[in-house]
């Protein structure tokens, strides 16, 4: 039995999952957060009401009973406190937090907005907690050259492993979206990738690309799924390549290179390819962002900032950087002395 079959939410909290899955195309991971989350909320809301025994385990609190009276006495207030809850308590961390707040906003919009079940939005005026923005890690353009070396001809799987790591390195994309290609996704120099919140874009493949997928279809076993599709990147076992093979598989050639393996991953390759398109091709902040299929350039623009050396070069390309003032070593000599000789006092 799952979590999801053991503890059950309320109707409306079931249908707002449907909702987010069906109208809104969120994906199943999102989908199965958003569960969690509300999961959490709801329990919090029994113990805040004291609807649930007081020496309940937190975890083991059933909430499908919850009634729909007690969701439209949630104010502000009730929510802060959760927030409070949920940083104190439970320790979550800043995105984490985040992304409960989105879930949070998300259903009481669609309660409120959608199915009109209660009279007020509560979480209309929530703000999301502060996230500390860091850099993101990524590999130099010699130490990715490396990468790509450490995959040579005594590896088992060398042609479906360098295509692998050449279109992260190239497309940017993500793990999800890697493992997801099928055969027919690829037209010429154009691949299609369905992206968050199934959101289909086109990713150009350059000339390494082509030419790495060339080699691996010369090699490739080919698998039928179910409906006819035929899956890219096929596994050991003769089925689809599962996200934790290819972080494996990632992981091993990362180590193989010399880098930490705890340092960079899957997604840092992700990265290193904004960053290298930023740095070296001068992409525009705006193509960068349907590149990496970022719903919002705010999102993209991380990677203006993640190079030093741009910005030192932009610097020392000012047209005024070297206009410089040299020193004299001459000196205008001091008069000491009037007209009749005699010494200025």
């Amino acid at each position: 039995m799952t979590n999801r079959e053991k503890y059950m939410l309320p109707a409306y909290g079931e249908d707002f999952l449907i909702y987010m899955d069906s109208i809104s195309g969120k994906s199943k991971r999102t989908i199965h957060e958003y569960y969690y989350d509300l999961l959490m909320f709801f329990r919090f809301l029994k113990v805040r009401r004291r609807l649930a025994k007081r020496d309940a385990v937190f975890e083991e609190i059933d909430v499908a009973d919850l009634d729909l009276d007690v969701l439209k006495s949630v104010n502000l207030s009730d929510l802060y406190a959760f927030l409070n809850y949920i940083n104190s308590e439970r320790g979550d961390i800043a995105s984490t937090r985040s992304r409960k707040v989105s879930c949070i906003k998300s259903f009481f919009k669609y309660c409120f907005s959608r199915v009109n079940i209660i009279p007020v939005n509560p979480a209309a005026e929530l703000e999301s907690p502060k996230q500390s923005k860091r850099l993101p890690k990524y590999l130099e353009l010699d130490e990715s050259r490396d990468l790509l070396g450490a995959v040579d001809e005594n590896e088992e799987f060398e042609e479906r492993d360098y295509c692998i790591i050449t279109l992260f390195l190239n497309c940017g994309m993500r793990l999800s979206e890697l493992v997801g290609i099928n055969t027919t996704d690829i037209r010429d120099d154009v691949l299609r990738v369905i992206g968050k919140g199934n959101k289909e874009r086109a990713v150009y493949l350059n000339d390494a690309c082509m030419k790495a997928i060339d080699n691996y279809m010369k090699v490739r076993e080919d698998v039928t799924e179910k409906g006819g599709v035929h899956p890219l990147f096929v596994s050991k076992r003769k089925k689809r390549i599962s996200p934790k093979t290819v972080e494996y598989t990632v992981k091993k050639y990362i180590i193989k290179a010399g880098l930490d393996p705890q340092k960079y991953s899957v997604h840092k390759l992700r990265h290193t390819a904004a960053t290298l398109m930023y740095t070296y091709g001068g992409v525009d902040i705006r193509a960068l962002q349907e590149i990496l299929g970022h719903e919002s350039v705010a999102t993209t623009q991380i990677y203006t900032h993640v190079n030093s050396q741009l910005l030192k070069d932009a610097v020392r390309s000012n047209p005024l950087s070297s206009e410089r003032k040299e020193a004299s070593d001459k000196r205008k000599p001091h008069d000491h002395s009037d007209a009749d000789g005699k010494e200025n006092q």
